[in-house]
């Protein structure tokens, strides 16, 4: 498959990016606007800092803007996400229902490893 799909790599790591930031601003809007299903909190401390982190966050994931710092970040929200909400729950993420939180957790360190690629914001304005 790398021999098809290799030359694409740079594309495709750029979709996903985007995809995964959005996404995770998607979150971020519930916890903090209460949009999209969800419920503000701004009565919770804790959940809205987790607010602020996914929406600006995956923001700057999605853009490719500083997405190494912010998906970073990123992963240790989720990370502390999983062991505080999830874990108690059980030792299986398909148990505790946090499977998102770690496959964010791990996604995001990928980005954070990788950086914002070549179609970023960062990408353009390197070029200048």
């Amino acid at each position: 498959m790398e021999r098809w799909l290799g030359k694409y790599s740079e594309p495709l790591y750029a979709v996903m990016r985007v995809v995964v930031g959005v996404l995770f601003a998607c979150h971020g809007a519930q916890k903090l606007f209460g949009v999209l299903g969800g419920q503000s909190q701004f009565g919770n401390p804790t959940l809205l800092a987790a607010g602020i982190i996914e929406l600006v966050g995956g923001g700057l994931v999605a853009l490719g803007l500083w997405a190494g710092f912010a998906a970073f970040v990123s992963s240790g929200e989720m990370a502390v996400a999983y062991f505080t909400a999830h874990a108690p729950g059980g030792f299986w993420p398909v148990v505790n229902k946090g499977e998102l939180a770690v496959l964010y957790c791990f996604v995001f360190l990928y980005v954070a490893a990788r950086g914002s690629g070549l179609l970023s914001v960062d990408a353009l304005t390197r070029k200048k």
